[in-house]
């Protein structure tokens, strides 16, 4: 019975890393930065206005993702975004996990557990900034960072309205615009990376694949 609820506790965490967010190590703060650098070139940042533009135009994605946690733990799994206001995290074995955005709402499901999950509004994400129906990365004290290191264009953007809330760091490479990673760093100083491999765009998600709703039904019918 022990063994059982430390697994599932643990697959839980791992869920909840991506919403809450956590510190991360340096060496693996290397990796991400390592992937990264391999990426395309360009010569200039990327105006915010042209970022702004992009993720308006991205309504659908379909990528596998990397997220990395404070305690050195990778997880891996893939990912469905449905602008605005829709995402999916489906977590790999041995984790059965997932997180879904779906109705303002943000909902952590353990797989090895029967237990409700656990929910936030979506608002009080970081990553509500991706998720909204109109991006506006000029609107005032939305961005507090906006840098480019030679390689990717990083974008540093929180809720004007609530920056307790926390922040997302943004990282786009050029030639053509692509969002190839984010870094959640929430209102107590913890930090989630998701690194996003080859991005699926424009494909049509049916809304089910997001109702927490029926992931709920679905839970309770489990054995």
């Amino acid at each position: 019975m022990r063994d059982n609820v430390s697994a599932a506790g643990g697959a839980f965490r791992a869920a909840r890393a991506y919403v809450l967010g956590m510190r991360m190590k340096k060496p693996l703060l290397t990796i991400a930065l390592t992937i990264v650098a391999a990426l395309p070139v360009r010569a200039d940042i990327l105006p915010l206005a042209e970022v702004s533009a992009y993720l308006n135009d991205l309504k659908t994605v379909e990528a596998a993702f990397t997220q990395i946690n404070d305690d050195g733990s990778i997880s891996t799994g893939r990912l469905y975004m449905k602008r605005p206001g829709r995402i999916r995290f489906e977590y790999d074995p041995p984790e059965k996990a997932m997180v879904l955005a779906s109705g303002n709402t943000v909902a952590i499901f353990d797989g090895r557990s029967n237990q409700p999950p656990e929910s936030y509004p979506l608002q009080r994400t970081p990553l509500s900034v991706i998720l909204e129906e109109q991006v506006d990365l000029g609107r005032a004290d939305m961005v507090t960072d906006h840098v480019y290191d030679g390689t990717i264009t990083r974008v540093r953007a929180q809720d004007p309205e609530h920056p307790e809330y926390g922040s997302i760091d943004m990282m786009f490479t050029a030639g053509p615009v692509e969002l190839r990673q984010w870094i959640i760093n929430d209102g107590n100083g913890g930090r989630t990376t998701v690194i996003l491999g080859e991005m699926e765009t424009g494909q049509e998600l049916g809304n089910s694949l997001f109702s927490i709703q029926l992931q709920r039904q679905s839970q309770s019918q489990q054995p």
